[in-house]
């Protein structure tokens, strides 16, 4: 046998004698570690049975974005860029990935849910109610009673516009850290999933509906606007057209009319005034036809670029309650409290063996 397998089976002797010697050492003081376990686990119930349960409400629904409307309109987009209307294709991809997610933690989503009214209390705003679960009104009737007299439905130019925005702004950085989360329902599906978490069952709820709807309100606004301003161009510009050639039709049988017995000799009197009456009427008859063409395309196209936003499932009474069960908190504090011990008391040896060599 050669002298390095000699000193590898020594050295592997010495590692099972240290462990084991650790172990024995261990096993003596199992008293300490099983009383220390057993405050720990006693910590761990206490605390599972404290803690505040916390209500989970959640929104699932589809999303389902608008065609583009170019190609249909490839032969009108030339006539209608004529009349000042652009029916071009809209920004089809401002919304997708995660953009949609940012916009449910943006600052002016959060702040105008929470400055709806609660649909089950008129009289507080979803903002107050929230103000109520985290105990601020109790602190700043202690500290500043003076933020107790904030109208925050008063708009920004109102004397208190700064101690107003600065709490709907800390409200919001509390509620996108701790309450809120969007995301997909999982990683291989395309549904999107809304959960508002918080120890107030009814703040839950409400909230969760109100950012829901505002930005998904907001979503298919900014996604129909470009075809919606085109739709309100095109129409005023059909109007205007249709009034100029009603009166260019009257014209024509006002001029008749005020020369019911003219002399053949003076047909100019009648008929140059009637011809461009005339002339008038075609051309603008013609315009018109165009435009009517491409308001109908313009207002289908709008259908085809309206979003569709299917909700699947919506929060209803009672919330799903997440607590730590005191069972689970038990082991666990046990478990911990246990293996910190341990660490504890081979510290300690390790200490003196070190100084008494």
């Amino acid at each position: 046998m050669s002298e390095r397998k000699i000193t590898e089976q020594i050295s592997l002797k010495e590692i099972f004698l240290k462990l084991g010697k650790l172990f024995g050492y261990l096993l003596s003081k199992w008293y300490i570690i099983f009383v220390v376990g057993m405050l720990g686990g006693g910590i761990g119930y206490f605390y599972a049975k404290m803690q505040h349960p916390i209500y989970k409400s959640t929104t699932t629904f589809v999303l389902e974005s608008g065609e583009s409307s170019g190609g249909g309109l490839g032969q009108m987009a030339g006539l209608a860029a004529l009349a000042g209307v652009d029916l071009g294709p809209s920004g089809g991809g401002i919304f997708q990935g995660d953009n949609l997610f940012e916009l449910y933690k943006s600052r002016k989503m959060i702040e105008l849910a929470l400055l709806q009214r609660s649909s089950s209390d008129s009289s507080l705003l979803l903002l107050d109610r929230y103000l109520l679960l985290t105990n601020e009104r109790n602190k700043w009737e202690k500290s500043n009673p003076e933020l107790l007299k904030i109208d925050f439905l008063r708009n920004s130019n109102s004397p208190q516009a700064r101690l107003r925005d600065s709490i709907l702004q800390q409200t919001v950085q509390n509620i996108n850290k701790s309450n809120l989360d969007v995301g997909h329902l999982d990683k291989k599906s395309s549904i999107i999933k809304v959960d508002v978490m918080s120890p107030d069952e009814v703040f839950s709820k409400e909230f969760n509906e109100a950012i829901v709807d505002q930005v998904n309100s907001f979503y298919i606004t900014t996604k129909t606007k470009k075809s919606l301003d085109n739709i309100v161009i095109l129409q005023r510009k059909t109007d205007s057209v249709r009034a100029v050639m009603n009166g260019a039709i009257a014209s024509s049988a006002v001029i008749v009319d005020v020369t019911p017995n003219l002399n053949p000799t003076k047909q100019s009197q009648r008929l140059i005034p009637a011809q461009r009456s005339q002339f008038s009427v075609e051309t603008n008859k013609a315009i018109l036809g165009q435009l009517v063409q491409n308001l109908e395309m313009s207002k289908m196209a709008l259908l085809k670029e309206t979003p569709l936003i299917q909700v699947i499932d919506e929060p209803i009474y009672p919330l799903q309650i997440i607590k730590t069960g005191k069972l689970k908190s038990l082991v666990i504090g046990g478990i911990l409290a246990s293996f910190l011990c341990v660490i504890f008391l081979l510290g300690i040896k390790s200490f003196r063996d070190l100084m008494s060599g």
